[in-house]
């Protein structure tokens, strides 16, 4: 009876769980606000975009779907070249990097060579290197060598996001048995099959991984397009919603709001589709980084 009269104790971290999901679910509200505050002004007219911004939109405010047909009719460019333009860059751009750099970094862990070495430390060190140091000079280099083009471009896109990626993938290869790839080879299977039989499928979190921090990264890209297509024939979605302007710099936000929500909806979505492989693969290619 004594037994049963005894109160059980909660686990002593319990309350600390509690207040970090307090915290973190406050920290969230300052990161979709943004989201939901351009999901409001796209709704309301441009005038009451300046002056009423916080509001909810009223009977005077509300301005239906205009804002959505004005920005993707504006200017005569059509907005679904741009999407097109965006989507096949965005999607290039990804594949090369994931394919080139899983190789890379395979190559990378498995070789000890000082050549190996001082190849992974300048991809580490091409993450600490400013875009604006070499803006300049990309753009003279890229007329020069036609990459100025929506299917060229990502040329230039597998040089910046690779030292993020072999960064990750190296950690991640590294945390795999070479053990292995031993019983691969004597089964016959020579480098390539090695790597893309056994290797590939293992390094599936990674590449998830990767691919949605790339996807992000290329597709919400404004700089690199602008320096280097010609916007009188290329214009990717962010460069689309910068020509957004009337005379005199003159801008409709409304029409902007509009655009943006439909620019950031495709990420958002496969982001949350992919989300919980996000976590995985940064921790599985720290392993051992």
């Amino acid at each position: 009876m004594a037994k049963a009269d005894r109160k059980v104790k909660p686990p002593k971290g319990k309350p600390k769980k509690i207040w970090l999901t307090i915290l973190f679910s406050v920290v969230s509200v300052f990161y979709i606000a943004p989201v939901f505050m351009v999901l409001l002004n796209s709704f309301k007219k441009n005038t009451f975009v300046k002056t009423e911004t916080f509001a909810l939109p009223n009977a005077e405010s509300w301005a239906g779907f205009d804002n959505f047909i004005k920005g993707v009719t504006f200017g005569g460019y059509p907005f679904w070249k741009s999407v097109l333009f965006s989507l096949v860059i965005t999607l290039l751009s990804t594949f090369l990097i994931i394919f080139f750099t899983s190789m890379a970094a395979w190559y990378i862990s498995r070789v000890n060579s000082p050549i190996c070495k001082i190849v992974y430390y300048a991809c580490v060190f091409s993450m600490v290197i400013p875009f604006q140091m070499v803006m300049f000079t990309l753009s003279k280099t890229a007329y020069n060598l036609k990459l100025n083009t929506p299917w060229t471009i990502p040329v230039i896109y597998l040089g910046f996001g690779a030292g993020l990626a072999v960064f990750m993938f190296t950690g991640f290869v590294k945390s795999i048995p070479l053990e292995i790839e031993e019983a691969a080879a004597i089964d016959g299977c020579g480098p390539f099959r090695t790597y893309f039989k056994v290797v590939l499928p293992m390094l599936k979190p990674t590449i998830i991984s990767v691919a949605i921090l790339e996807i992000m990264w290329v597709w919400n890209d404004y700089l690199l397009p602008y320096l280097v297509l010609d916007g009188t024939k290329y214009r990717t979605i962010p460069i689309h919603i910068q020509y957004l302007k009337g005379s005199y710099g003159t801008v409709d936000l409304g029409a902007t709001m509009a655009l943006i929500f439909m620019s950031i909806v495709p990420v958002i979505v496969f982001y949350l589709t992919c989300q919980k492989h996000i976590i995985k693969g940064v921790a599985a290619g720290a392993v051992k980084g």
